[in-house]
């Protein structure tokens, strides 16, 4: 179980590096740049991609792997700003509640019948969303957290849902990682020098701590799964639990975050979806 709760520490110790950031004059965007080919090192020596073995597998999957070299980058972005913008807590809350858009999306594109507890599940995440951004009119801080928290959502969610075609069509496999890892530091780092970005040394600092924390959020969930592989529903529950739960206290009482009573019964209804959603699992 060890390797569950070091995965859900990662997780939560990326939204605490995020949101230290402007205080240690650390760059978002350099940071995340510099995440990339870090965490696709650690990937390329604890995964052992074999590329050459699955090259035409990387070629038949490009309309899914292009996109995500794209969002990746693009939403752990967002991320940042939302961590900074809304806080920790209700960061980390949406990022989680994103799991359900790929539910939503198969009732209603793809024509998927819903249980009712599934059916359940999905009215209390969207209700969670809704009290999540819920802002009184006299609260001036956080501007922009609306979208920004509605960013972050829709953004992981979308990218859930390739990573799920990805698995359906090939085989999500440590290739894949490490390709998309490389490919989105090339955009991001393409995108930095057309903008001409002066580089400092506390980014690229954050950055390598960045990519260690993010490789280390995967590394340890894929460890998790394969120490516990005839119970993978009680992981995928316990992760999200975990992460909303420590990030909540984090938020709360490290960095005295303002969460009103609304934004409190929306983290509550955010852990009573993803039970419900377990047990319908």
């Amino acid at each position: 179980m060890y390797y569950l709760v070091f995965s859900i520490v990662c997780s939560v110790a990326v939204s605490i590096l995020l949101k230290i950031s402007k205080n240690k004059n650390i760059s978002i965007n350099q940071a995340v740049a510099i995440n990339y080919p870090v965490a696709a090192i650690w990937a390329f020596v604890l995964f052992k991609p074999n590329f050459a073995d699955n090259f035409n597998i990387l070629l038949s999957e490009w309309q899914i792997i292009l996109p995500l070299a794209f969002l990746l980058p693009g939403v752990f972005i967002i991320m940042g700003e939302c961590v900074i913008r809304a806080g920790i807590a209700k960061s980390d809350a949406a990022q989680r509640l994103s799991l359900f858009l790929p539910i939503l999306s198969a009732f209603l594109i793809f024509g998927e019948t819903l249980s009712s507890g599934k059916f359940s599940a999905v009215i209390l995440a969207i209700i969670s969303l809704m009290a999540l951004v819920y802002k009184p009119q006299n609260e001036t801080d956080g501007k922009g957290a609306i979208w920004a928290l509605t960013g972050v959502w829709l953004g992981y969610g979308i990218i859930d849902i390739l990573f799920k075609q990805l698995s359906k069509n090939a085989t999500m496999t440590a290739t894949n990682l490490c390709t998309l890892f490389i490919l989105s530091a090339i955009v991001l780092f393409t995108y930095l020098i057309i903008r001409r970005t002066k580089w400092t040394a506390a980014s690229i600092f954050g950055g390598i701590i960045l990519g260690c924390l993010n490789f280390g959020n995967i590394y340890f969930y894929f460890r998790a799964h394969q120490a516990y592989n005839n119970n993978p529903t009680l992981i995928f529950a316990a992760m999200n639990l975990g992460v909303i739960s420590l990030g909540t206290i984090m938020g709360t009482a490290f960095f005295k975050e303002k969460i009103n009573v609304i934004n409190i019964i929306g983290i509550v209804l955010a852990i009573m979806s993803i039970v419900c959603l377990f047990y319908t699992m």
